[in-house]
């Protein structure tokens, strides 16, 4: 674990919640809970500096923007919850739409045994 820097919070990413992924876009045959998982889910080696207030950013980008992730407080541990944000990352829809791909190419293999 890097050590944290004066103010520095750490935190941890996790999937969405229903905040995150209500109306989502999510293609048919695709399960709805492929929705929540997001591509960093579970990364604790981030830290965030809170704003002059004491508050910590409302989201987190990465990938250039591609993808965000919304601050849901904290957990038990004293780190800040970032949750995967379905809606708002410009990537979720190409994502969603390879991973249909690839549960239509398994249904297909499935049919043809």
């Amino acid at each position: 674990m890097a050590t944290l820097l004066r103010g520095e919070v750490p935190v941890i990413l996790q999937p969405a919640g229903t905040a995150q992924y209500k109306g989502a876009y999510c293609p048919p045959g695709v399960p709805f809970a492929e929705v929540r998982r997001g591509p960093f889910d579970g990364k604790t080696d981030i830290r965030v500096r809170p704003d002059a207030d004491g508050g910590l950013p409302k989201i987190m980008t990465f990938g250039r923007g591609a993808v965000v992730y919304e601050h849901d407080g904290k957990d038990t541990q004293g780190r800040a919850v970032y949750r995967y944000a379905p809606r708002l990352s410009p990537s979720h829809r190409a994502v969603m739409d390879g991973v249909a791909e690839v549960y239509a190419d398994n249904a297909r293999k499935g049919e043809q045994r």
